[in-house]
């Protein structure tokens, strides 16, 4: 007994140690055990100039379900969820351009058709002509653009509190963006607590060095972060596609939170009525991001819906 706890101590003082000296190790070490928990590889490919890292998980003969995340994210926004999913398709999660370990050049464009071409160019490279698609936020704006300009290359489309839409009601990023503010952008390493707050309805608690990790990321890619903040605020608020969702040939399903203060829960009316046949479901006391909030139920409905496509 006197052995365990002596291990036991030692295991708790060097986690301490890590945390305190080498916060960075330490996150990576959770970051590569939930990626372990999803049966997720880490991956690249060369696509034209750019080198795309992605995680892909299940089978490789499985159909492939693509999942794009939201603006600031990465392609581990999708880690919680791939347990759920990786039984029965094949999870491919890339880092967009302009985050993540992808190219983060301020020089190049980031609006959302240059985004959804560069997704077709992606599953070139992967040698996919079909896929199901899904995205959050951001990632569903893409998704969205993509089935539009890209209809031979769906199965379906997920989409999770996209962008590219405007609903009845104003969110609160609306109002802000409208006032010529980001609330997006993050300020100090206490500020990312606001941010967590203003994204997830119940937010996780995130340790204060991990904290300063994620603001001195932010930092460094400050300028680049901004261009694509207001890029994604001109092509949302100034384009947005409620005309042309009648267009959408892909079979749809979306999903939202209830208490998502960057885009409003109204937009799952304009949604539904504007694109053919497309389900909906909205989860309570759910903010931005469902797939990490309630991945158990999120995945139930998104499992169901493609299991009929």
């Amino acid at each position: 007994m006197n052995i365990f706890f002596t291990i036991l101590g030692i295991i708790i003082v060097a986690f301490i140690a890590l945390y305190v000296l080498f916060p960075r190790t330490l996150f990576r070490f959770f970051r590569n055990a939930l990626r372990r928990k999803g049966k997720l590889t880490e991956k690249s490919i060369k696509v034209g100039d750019m080198t795309w890292p992605y995680l892909e998980g299940g089978s490789p003969d499985a159909e492939p379900l693509v999942l794009l995340h939201g603006f600031g994210g990465d392609k581990d926004n999708w880690a919680i969820y791939a347990p759920e999913i990786v039984g029965k398709y094949r999870l491919i999660a890339p880092d967009l351009p302009g985050f993540g370990e992808n190219v983060r050049d301020i020089n190049r464009d980031y609006d959302m058709a240059t985004q959804a071409a560069r997704v077709r160019d992606f599953l070139d490279a992967l040698g996919i002509e079909k896929c199901h698609i899904g995205g959050n936020s951001m990632g569903g704006f893409i998704s969205l653009r993509f089935a539009l300009d890209y209809p031979e290359r769906l199965l379906s489309m997920t989409l999770f509190n996209n962008a590219g839409v405007v609903g009845a009601n104003e969110s609160e990023l609306q109002r802000e963006a409208q006032d010529g503010k980001n609330p997006l952008e993050i300020h100090s390493p206490e500020d990312v607590k606001r941010m967590l707050a203003f994204v997830a309805h119940k937010p996780m608690k995130v340790p204060g060095q991990f904290r300063k990790i994620f603001y001195e990321d932010f930092a460094v890619h400050r300028d680049l972060l901004d261009k694509i903040f207001w890029n994604l605020v001109e092509d949302s608020m100034g384009k947005p596609l409620n005309d042309r969702l009648d267009q959408v040939k892909a079979p749809t399903l979306i999903i939202w939170g209830r208490h998502d203060q960057l885009i409003d829960v109204s937009c799952v009316d304009v949604l539904k009525n504007g694109i053919p046949n497309a389900e909906s479901v909205v989860f309570e006391d759910v903010g931005h991001v469902p797939m990490i909030e309630k991945p158990k139920d999120t995945a139930k409905h998104h499992l169901e819906f493609l299991a009929k496509h």
